[in-house]
């Protein structure tokens, strides 16, 4: 089963949210098969990475939508001791995100989109947080990529400002987006608050800016 798929024409599009909404549903159409498929590809793809085998501090998701699923990755992560964090969105905030600890007994729930993320309860013990500059490295889903490294994301802008401070000088995570290969667009307009990533993994591809 080929997974390679031509990119789609942004210029086809006269809105960006046209654009993401065509490029959610190329990805929700995919088989089971090759959803399994290529999680499998994206997870070997991620293993090779130097990034990922220096990391000792990792945050990763929960799909949702179609999101190609990072979830293969986690056992290969934790064999080798790495501490797994994923994202909750913060309560009584402005749209952004606490990083949790995460481990198979962590108590869930669904947050407002649906999505499952540790319970706010459990998160709220800083204890169990990691700010995101101390993370060694976040891999976040994306909606649509390019080959020049540009992403477009849910639009909520949850992980841009989360992940802000990574455009001042100081301590960073490594970022690395993930994503169907059938997210891949020409051209991809670039928006003033989108903060750029260090890599995109698809399951056919690495594109470094």
């Amino acid at each position: 089963m080929n997974l390679l798929v031509d990119a789609l024409s942004a210029d086809a599009f006269s809105t960006r949210r046209e654009l993401r909404q065509a490029l959610r549903h190329r990805r929700r159409a995919l088989s089971p098969g090759q959803r399994k498929q290529a999680e499998r590809a994206l997870c070997r793809r991620l293993k090779q990475l130097p990034e990922v085998h220096r990391a000792r501090r990792v945050a990763l998701y929960l799909p949702n939508d179609g999101e190609i699923d990072p979830r293969p990755l986690m056992a290969w992560l934790e064999r080798r001791g790495v501490r797994l964090y994923l994202p909750v969105l913060k309560p009584l905030s402005d749209n952004s995100l606490w990083f949790v600890h995460y481990h198979p007994g962590t108590p869930m729930r669904r947050n407002r989109f649906g999505i499952p993320e540790p319970h706010t309860r459990h998160g709220a013990h800083r204890a169990r947080r990691m700010p995101a500059w101390a993370l060694d490295l976040i891999l976040l889903p994306l909606v649509g990529f390019d080959d020049r490294g540009q992403r477009m994301g849910m639009g909520g802008g949850f992980y841009d400002r989360s992940l802000a401070f990574t455009l001042r000088p100081g301590p960073r995570p490594t970022l690395i987006g993930l994503a169907h290969d059938c997210q891949r667009v020409d051209r991809l307009p670039a928006a003033p608050w989108d903060v750029p990533l260090d890599a995109i993994v698809s399951d056919t591809r690495v594109v470094r800016p």
